[in-house]
């Protein structure tokens, strides 16, 4: 019998103001967003690159960033649901966001902002904006633990969560698993900004970006062995891994290659 848990009820709302309502989950996001910019603007005036790059990449990266974490989640995780529901996908404050599909969409729009404004490769902006991403990561998790989403699965650990807005007062205590992936990419990120403003591995290109994609990635896979499974294709796969799993692989595969890869230094401010 368990004896030791911690009964969550969060609302989700901050407050409600007639048809406007606040929610934890949009200010945390948005909050992600906003320091991520005032971060990648101080890179920017060391590099002494044009800040006006810097409102565009802001919008290129919201976009890129909305759209492929909503059809994500659509196509990896409910099309079974969203082929018959069509007018359906566009609705994203009923919910469901991927953030698989979120990186796909920031990484096309971030090629996007490097062939039509920048002109540099695009791994000079990927190498500035992962840093804050892992931070933003953190905003974004604990977001859904306000949301009650994201469920961990059933434990008897003195520190599980009973999620009474998702499973009610009945229900079993739950790995926290928001905290756990909170956590880890708060750490990253201390990780990220040392390695940026404190080594030389800024200088070649694309070593930033590789040690985001294999700490946040490899995190995310060691993580779904205690989520909930979220649905999707693994099926196809007989469980043996998740969804979230199998999409983090080719993810952690490429930031090896550009953590392992040779390649010159280059100073920024050159």
């Amino acid at each position: 019998m368990l004896l030791n848990y911690i009964t969550w009820n969060a609302s989700p709302e901050i407050v409600s103001l007639g048809p406007i309502t606040l929610r934890w989950y949009g200010l945390l996001f948005a909050s992600g967003f906003l320091i991520g910019l005032f971060m990648v603007r101080k890179m920017f005036l060391v590099e002494k690159a044009p800040e006006e790059w810097l409102d565009k990449a802001f919008v290129y990266i919201v976009v890129g960033a909305v759209l492929g974490a909503r059809l994500g989640h659509v196509f990896f995780y409910d099309w079974e649901y969203y082929r018959e529901h069509l007018s359906e996908i566009p609705k994203i404050w009923h919910g469901g966001l991927a953030s698989h599909g979120g990186a796909i969409g920031i990484l096309l729009a971030l090629w996007l902002f490097s062939k039509r404004v920048s002109k540099k490769s695009i791994l000079w902006i990927l190498d500035k904006v992962v840093v804050p991403t892992a931070l933003a990561g953190c905003f974004i998790r604990l977001g859904n633990l306000m949301n009650s989403e994201i469920l961990g699965k059933p434990t008897d650990v003195s520190w599980a969560f009973l999620f009474v807005r998702a499973d009610g007062p009945n229900g079993l205590p739950k790995h926290p698993v928001q905290l756990y992936e909170s956590f880890s990419y708060l750490a990253i990120f201390a990780v990220l900004f040392w390695t940026y403003w404190k080594t030389k591995f800024r200088f070649k290109p694309g070593f930033i970006f590789g040690l985001f994609m294999v700490l946040v990635w490899g995190v995310r896979f060691v993580m779904e062995y205690f989520k909930e499974s979220q649905g999707g294709f693994e099926t196809a796969f007989n469980n043996a891994l998740s969804t979230g799993q199998l999409l983090s692989i080719p993810f952690v595969l490429i930031g090896l290659y550009f953590v392992v890869r040779k390649t010159p230094a280059v100073n920024p401010k050159a």
